[in-house]
C-alpha cells in the first residue's frame, strides 16, 4: 500500500477551493451493495427510458473500480449554480419559455471539465499518482459518491442536497491512485418533508428517493428522442428545456446563494425567451442562439418540439401564425407537436380544414395519427 502523506487531504482541498470549486471532499473508490441494488431496480423497471447507456454500462456504474481498476480514492468537487431569482415565476408567463436554471449559462460540462483538468495537473505536479477526470460523461454514480464524500445527500427528489448550497450543485470527480483518507459521509436531512414530491407536475416519483425518468419533464424535454406522450403534454406547461420544480421548492435552498462563477450565471437571452421567436429557429439559427449552452446538444428538432408543446399550452390564440409554418416542418417530431398545438388553439372548423389538406400529402404515420385524433377527439396511440 502506498505510504500516506500527512495532511495531503488538506492540501488537495485547498487546491480545489483556490481553483473555484465550492466543495472539495474525498471518498474511497467504492459504493455499497445497496447503491448497486437501487440501480438494478431502476433499470429492471425500465425507468431509465431512452437512456440505454444506463443498462449497457451498469456494472461500471455499480463499482467505481469497475470503471478504473487502479482507482483508490475519488476526489469529489461541486460548483454552485444557484439562481438569482425564483425560477418558478416564469411558469406564470405562458408566452415565454422556461429553461432550467442549469442550462441558462455556459455548458457546465465545459466549465467543470476545464477546471478539473487544471486541478488534475496541479495534483500530479504536487502529489503525483495517476488520475482520471469525469464530469457527467462516463458511467460514474456521482450523486452517491458525493454523499459518501460528505458534499451532500441524495434527497427524496434523487438529486444532491447540501446544507450550504441547497439543491443547486454541479458535480465532478477525479479518480486517483492516491490512497487518501476519506471524509465522513453526509447523512439524510430531508426528515418528513416531501415538498419536492408533491410539486412534481407529472408525479414522476413512485416513492421517496425513487424517480421514473419516463414521467420526468427534464427527461421528456431533454433526453427523450421521440414524441412526447400525450398524457404529459399538458403538464409540461411552458417548460421547454428541463424542469426545476422539485429543486426550487427544497427548504434547504434558504441557505443557498446565487452562483458566483460568471460562466454559470444565466444569460439574459435565456431568462425568459419568447416562444414565438424560438419557434422560428432553423438549425443554423438554433445553433447560433444556443452557442455554448447545453441546450445546443439536444438539437433543433427536439427543442422546437418542446416549444410547440409550450405554445399549445399557452391558451393564446395569437400564436396561430407561429404554429402554421411548423405544421409543414421538415421534422416529423416537430410536426406532431405542432398538430397538437393547433388542436389546442385552433377552432374545430379551422383544424378540420387544415387536417384535410395535410392528410393528402402527409406520409409519416405518427403525424397522420395526430391529425386524425384531432378530428375524432381521441388520443393517438
Amino acid at each position: 500500500m502506498p505510504q500516506h502523506i500527512p495532511h495531503i487531504e488538506d492540501s488537495i482541498k485547498q487546491m480545489g477551493h483556490e481553483l473555484g470549486f465550492d466543495a472539495v471532499r474525498i471518498a474511497r473508490a467504492h459504493l455499497s451493495d445497496e447503491t448497486g441494488e437501487r440501480l438494478d431496480q431502476f433499470v429492471e423497471l425500465e425507468r431509465h427510458g431512452d437512456m440505454g447507456w444506463m443498462a449497457a454500462r451498469r456494472d461500471e456504474r455499480r463499482h467505481p473500480r469497475g470503471l478504473w481498476a487502479d482507482a483508490r480514492s475519488i476526489i469529489m468537487v461541486a460548483m454552485n449554480y444557484g439562481p438569482d431569482e425564483d425560477p418558478l415565476t416564469i411558469l406564470n408567463r405562458p408566452n415565454e419559455g422556461a429553461i432550467s436554471v442549469y442550462a441558462k449559462g455556459r455548458d457546465y460540462h465545459d466549465v467543470l471539465k476545464k477546471r478539473l483538468k487544471q486541478f488534475a495537473r496541479r495534483l500530479i505536479d504536487t502529489h503525483g499518482g495517476a488520475l482520471k477526470v469525469f464530469v457527467d460523461t462516463a458511467p460514474v454514480m456521482e450523486k452517491p459518491l458525493a454523499q459518501r464524500a460528505g458534499i451532500g445527500w441524495q434527497g427524496k427528489h434523487t438529486n444532491v442536497v447540501s446544507t450550504d448550497h441547497g439543491s443547486w450543485l454541479f458535480l465532478g470527480s477525479i479518480f486517483t491512485t492516491l490512497d487518501l483518507v476519506a471524509d465522513i459521509p453526509e447523512t439524510d436531512h430531508c426528515g418528513s418533508c416531501q415538498a419536492c414530491l408533491d410539486i412534481c407536475p407529472t408525479k414522476a416519483f413512485p416513492a421517496p428517493y425513487q424517480l421514473d425518468a419516463r414521467k420526468c419533464i427534464s427527461y421528456l424535454t431533454i433526453e427523450h428522442k421521440g414524441h412526447i406522450p400525450p398524457a404529459y403534454r399538458k403538464a409540461i406547461g411552458n417548460r421547454i428545456y428541463g424542469c426545476d420544480d422539485c429543486l426550487a421548492v427544497c427548504p434547504w435552498n434558504k441557505f443557498a446563494h446565487a452562483a458566483k462563477e460568471a460562466k454559470l450565471k444565466a444569460r439574459d437571452a435565456l431568462n425568459a425567451p419568447s416562444l414565438r421567436e424560438l419557434s422560428e429557429l432553423d438549425d443554423t439559427s438554433f445553433r447560433a442562439f444556443f452557442s455554448g449552452s447545453p441546450v445546443k446538444r439536444t438539437g433543433r428538432d427536439r427543442f422546437i418540439r418542446n416549444v410547440m408543446i409550450a405554445i399549445g399550452n399557452s391558451g393564446n390564440g395569437e400564436f396561430h401564425d407561429a404554429i402554421k409554418p411548423r405544421l409543414a416542418d421538415p421534422s416529423p417530431l416537430v410536426r406532431v407537436a405542432a398538430v397538437w398545438a393547433a388542436k389546442q388553439l385552433f377552432s374545430k372548423e379551422t383544424f378540420s380544414v387544415l387536417s384535410q389538406t395535410a392528410l393528402l400529402s402527409e406520409k409519416d404515420a405518427h403525424v397522420r395519427a395526430e391529425w386524425t385524433s384531432g378530428i375524432s377527439g381521441t388520443t393517438p396511440g
